[in-house]
């Protein structure tokens, strides 16, 4: 393999065991096997293989991928996508609430991503923002409107740190770029998707706040949050899919006419 399509194409399915004709053209992206059980129960489709390093199920247009944790996975699944050139992409991740505003359970549609993990750094100079696709956003925020659904917009900080709980100084740091939340994929995802000229969005489900140390995430709490929201969260990343699906307008960013 010599090109950059050969590799995409033979690695996506090597990750997914599935074949790239049967990828949809609408993708979920998640860190949570739940997640994928939960599309496979909805959509009324057999459940998705435990043996790929990247447990994927698609119903009629749409896929969903449990692509893992941490922003050099974000960057890897955004180049394997590249391999079918999704119209759009949407990301239903965990992030841990900054602001006093955020309550567990409440949603966050970032209007942009601060890109402090280093992994986008080896696609675009750091100068360059991590922005979503606007029409993809404008999806979800009508998915949430139609189920009576309150979120907030901003900004969410990205990290490639994942024990930094215990640390004021960063969590002062966190405080200082006035960030909604935090979290380890959706700034990668964002500027990644843009390389790849892939339209990508984020709904990000508030599941701790770790600024006070009894907010910090447990197997307990963790438990409890994805009993009470994770099945709404996928619904809603369906409605947003669905949305898009039927309206056909291209959710790309004009910057993609480079």
């Amino acid at each position: 393999m010599t090109t950059k399509q050969e590799i995409v194409e033979n690695w996506l399915v090597r990750y997914t065991g599935q074949p790239l004709s049967d990828f949809g053209n609408l993708v979920l992206l998640t860190n949570f096997n739940k997640y994928v059980d939960i599309f496979c129960d909805i959509r009324g489709v057999s459940p998705a293989s435990m043996e790929s390093g990247m447990r994927c199920a698609t119903s009629e247009q749409v896929t969903m991928i449990n692509f893992g944790i941490g922003s050099p996975n974000a960057a890897l699944i955004m180049d394997l996508l590249s391999a079918v050139s999704p119209r759009a992409c949407l990301f239903l991740g965990k992030c841990g609430g900054i602001s006093d505003k955020t309550h567990l359970g409440d949603y966050i549609l970032p209007l942009a991503g601060i890109r402090g993990e280093g992994t986008s750094g080896d696609y675009f100079p750091a100068e360059v923002p991590a922005l979503p696709a606007f029409m993809l956003q404008r999806a979800v925020s009508t998915a949430l409107r139609n189920e009576a659904q309150d979120y907030w917009t901003g900004t969410v900080y990205t990290t490639n740190r994942r024990v930094w709980e215990h640390d004021e100084r960063f969590k002062s740091y966190l405080r200082a770029t006035r960030a909604m939340a935090v979290d380890m994929e959706t700034a990668t995802l964002f500027t990644c998707g843009f390389y790849n000229h892939i339209p990508t969005g984020a709904l990000l489900l508030v599941s701790d706040n770790p600024m006070q140390p009894e907010g910090i995430k447990t197997e307990a709490s963790d438990r409890e949050v994805t009993k009470s929201f994770a099945e709404q969260h996928v619904r809603l990343g369906l409605e947003a899919m669905r949305l898009i699906g039927d309206d056909r307008k291209t959710v790309r960013h004009l910057k993609y006419d480079w």
